[in-house]
């Protein structure tokens, strides 16, 4: 249904493309869009919790990973195929705090929702939240139970994660980018799953470095940027890090990983 090439124009709605951005320009897209998202589907009663890197962004410092070019929500899908009938193709206005900031998005459901098997590949992402403005995107997947004969409580998404039901309810409430959003219950187990531990204690990674007194990601030019820098044109999906506020270095992050959530 989507764009998928593999140079920078595949992280665009093509619809909406007309330049790739530089790095500050998407990083505020982003952070403005998960906002919108957040606090547009809070207001409609909508669950939606984030994921992937954007979950791994959040266990390092409640923000996004700066090196990502879009960002990931889940639904379950009923959520989904509620989208699809009663939001698709709608636009939603979005003024930031301050009102310094006014955005226009666009959400896009696939109709290939109804489908919930892989298939050719082309349609594992259930639905986009675009920003009009340059066509960066947030993508949306519904996780379903499949085969609950065969494995009850056991749900996937099109691209092959796995989850109990345990491991997502009940959600859990939080800080993300500034606005309240919500967690997997079991995230560290879903994050080491799909990442590896290895990527909850790197400090180094695609051109930034974690400052561990300011708690941020910062860039950093003598550590490499692979395939995903601002000139490259390639991006693989990123085996990330993970975290919230406290995050540290190596040995801190190790500890946490041990005593999380006590």
């Amino acid at each position: 249904m989507w764009n998928r090439r593999g140079d920078l124009t595949g992280h665009y709605d093509i619809r909406h493309f007309k330049d790739v951005v530089d790095y500050d320009t998407r990083l505020d897209t982003l952070k403005h869009m998960v906002r919108a998202w957040l606090q547009t589907t809070a207001k409609e009663g909508i669950e939606t919790w984030i994921a992937h890197g954007t979950l791994l962004g959040w266990w390092w410092n409640a923000e996004m990973l700066p090196w990502d070019w879009d960002l990931d929500v889940q639904v379950h899908v009923d959520t989904l195929k509620m989208l699809g009938a009663k939001y698709n193709q709608t636009t939603h206005l979005y003024k930031s705090e301050d009102g310094t900031v006014e955005r226009e998005y666009f959400l896009d459901v696939n109709p290939w929702i109804w489908e919930r098997v892989r298939g050719d590949g082309h349609n594992i992402i259930d639905a986009r939240w675009i920003d009009v403005r340059n066509g960066l995107y947030i993508d949306i997947t519904g996780i379903s139970e499949t085969e609950p004969e065969k494995f009850p409580g056991i749900l996937h998404c099109k691209n092959y994660h796995r989850y109990h039901y345990d491991d997502i309810w009940p959600l859990r409430d939080t800080i993300f980018e500034g606005v309240p959003a919500k967690i997997p219950y079991n995230f560290d187990a879903i994050l080491i799953k799909e990442y590896n531990t290895k990527a909850l204690t790197v400090t180094e990674y695609e051109g930034h470095r974690w400052n561990v007194q300011k708690k941020v990601w910062e860039l950093a030019r003598d550590v490499p940027t692979g395939a995903q820098g601002e000139i490259e044109h390639s991006k693989p999906r990123i085996p990330e890090k993970y975290s919230t506020v406290e995050t540290g270095g190596f040995f801190h992050n190790i500890y946490r990983l041990i005593h999380w959530w006590e």
